[in-house]
């Protein structure tokens, strides 16, 4: 196991912090201890991507401080335009709010999968059919999602995507799905 000069200096600094009083020892031990050692400190998502019958299981794009290029080139494919075929790279801060996202809720960050990055020209012909399609949607940019939780309410999921204040959050009942972006903090419902 080993342990980075940062970790080892979160240590240090939270034994001192107990020993002088500042905040509880358990506080300033075991927080930043579990979070430092090589291996435990991952982000892994897995999506179904209900258009494409393409699934990504369980691929880690974030770990020991770093994103992973080879799994967020992954991500991106299986999160392509599925009306044109086109790859964008999705926005890894997106990602991360997922992430946070599926862990808020006590899952294993397995996702479904509506739609994810959507190139000008099917976003604008989205457009012509439904005006509820953002004329400059957040998707055109690889910054926007549309996704369930399988086995939790879907107005729960967004409940916990408009707590976390990552952006914006839509909520589309009939559809079955709810829209989530790493744009300015919003709210609606479609």
């Amino acid at each position: 196991m080993t342990i980075s000069r940062r970790t080892l200096f979160r240590i240090s600094g939270g034994a001192l912090a107990s020993a002088v009083g500042i905040g509880s020892a358990t506080q300033a031990l075991a927080a930043p201890a579990v979070v430092g050692l090589k291996g435990l400190d991952t982000r892994t998502l897995s999506f179904d991507c209900v258009n494409t019958g393409e699934k990504l299981n369980k691929i880690t794009y974030w770990a020991d401080g770093e994103y992973d290029r080879a799994a967020l080139a992954e991500i991106s494919k299986a999160l392509r335009d599925w009306h044109s075929g086109d790859v964008y790279p999705i926005e890894p801060k997106l990602l991360d709010a997922l992430h946070r996202l599926g862990r808020s809720m006590d899952t294993n960050c397995r996702f479904e999968l509506t739609s994810g990055y959507r190139s000008p020209e099917t976003n604008a012909k989205l457009h012509e059919v439904d005006h509820g399609v953002a004329e400059h949607s957040l998707h055109m940019k690889g910054q926007a999602t549309d996704i369930t939780l399988p086995g939790r309410p879907l107005r729960k999921v967004y409940e916990a995507a408009v707590a976390m204040r990552a952006g914006g959050v839509g909520y589309y009942p009939a559809s079955n799905f709810i829209h989530v972006d790493i744009g300015p903090v919003r709210r609606w419902a479609g």
